[in-house]
C-alpha cells in the first residue's frame, strides 16, 4: 500500500522507522508507549490501535508541557520561599526551560507520527 506521507519531517523521531518500511508501525507504537505512563501501555485498546495510542501520547505530552511551563513561570516566585539559594533557583529555571523545549520537540514528533499512522489507517 502506498503512503502519501512524505517526506519525513525533521521532527520525525529517530526511534521510528520510515513510514511504509517493514514494521514501521510497530516501531511507532513502541516509541509512543514510552511516552505514556506504564499502566497505559498494557491496555488492550491502546495496544491494538496505534492511532489511539498516538492520541493519548499527544494528550500526555501536552499536559507535561503545561506542567513544565507552570514550574518555569512560578520558580522565581516560589522557590525562595522553600529556602532555595539563588544558584539553585537559576539552575532550576534553566532546567525547566530546557525541559519545555524538549517536550515541545516531542509534541511535534508525536504529531508527525500520529499523522503518518492516520494516513496508513485512512488513506
Amino acid at each position: 500500500m502506498a503512503l502519501t506521507y512524505s517526506p519525513i519531517s525533521t521532527d520525525w523521531p529517530c526511534q521510528v522507522k520510515t513510514p511504509g518500511s517493514y514494521d514501521w508501525e510497530r516501531s511507532a507504537a513502541k516509541w509512543l508507549r514510552e511516552l505514556v505512563p506504564a499502566r497505559y501501555a498494557s491496555y488492550p485498546a491502546l495496544i491494538r490501535h496505534p492511532v489511539l495510542l498516538a492520541r493519548h501520547a499527544q494528550l500526555q505530552v501536552q499536559q507535561e508541557v503545561r506542567v513544565a511551563r507552570t514550574a518555569l513561570q512560578t520558580a522565581r516566585a516560589e522557590l525562595p520561599g522553600l529556602g532555595m539559594p539563588e544558584s539553585v533557583i537559576e539552575h532550576t529555571i534553566k532546567l525547566y526551560a530546557a525541559e519545555v523545549m524538549q517536550l515541545q520537540h516531542i509534541a511535534r514528533s508525536v504529531r508527525v507520527v500520529s499523522q503518518a499512522l492516520m494516513e496508513r489507517t485512512h488513506p
